[in-house]
């Protein structure tokens, strides 16, 4: 009903239909990190806080509003609390924040929006619901961490 692709999972957009997106720009260039070192940094700390099925996806040329996906996976929203923590205070030492924030650790899902590159922490039983490696099939692997 002239929704735009699915992104994030809890906005609504103008017509009332829950999963539709807005979609946003890129509006972290020009950070003091490359957008694939930027990308490659949240996998390290991800991997650090023991994150699980970690995925980083170029996205480049089949996304409009980010050149890279982090997903990963935690087993307690302790742990996605963690990472979801680490990720940020990391970052903010590159003077480098998150455009936007979404979900709740208890929710089972996060969002850290950084213009281009989009984090994603899901619980496993979200991830394996939401199904957002298949959903952007289209992508490229950079890295796969299991």
């Amino acid at each position: 009903m002239g929704c735009q692709t699915l992104f994030r999972l809890s906005d609504v957009c103008s017509t009332g239909h829950e999963g539709c997106v807005i979609i946003t720009s890129k509006s972290q260039r020009g950070s003091t990190l490359q957008t694939i070192d930027k990308a490659r940094r949240i996998v390290e700390i991800a991997s650090d806080k023991l994150a699980s099925d970690i995925a980083l996806l170029d996205t480049r040329g089949i996304c409009g509003f980010a050149d890279y996906f982090v997903i990963v996976s935690g087993e307690s929203a302790r742990q996605l609390d963690a990472i979801s923590d680490e990720i940020i205070q990391s970052l903010k030492k590159d003077a480098i924040s998150p455009v936007h924030r979404e979900g709740t650790a208890t929710s089972g899902w996060m969002l850290l929006d950084y213009g281009d590159v989009i984090v994603h922490i899901f619980s496993s039983e979200e991830r394996e619901y939401y199904k957002l490696d298949e959903m952007w099939s289209a992508a490229r692997f950079v890295v796969r961490l299991a």
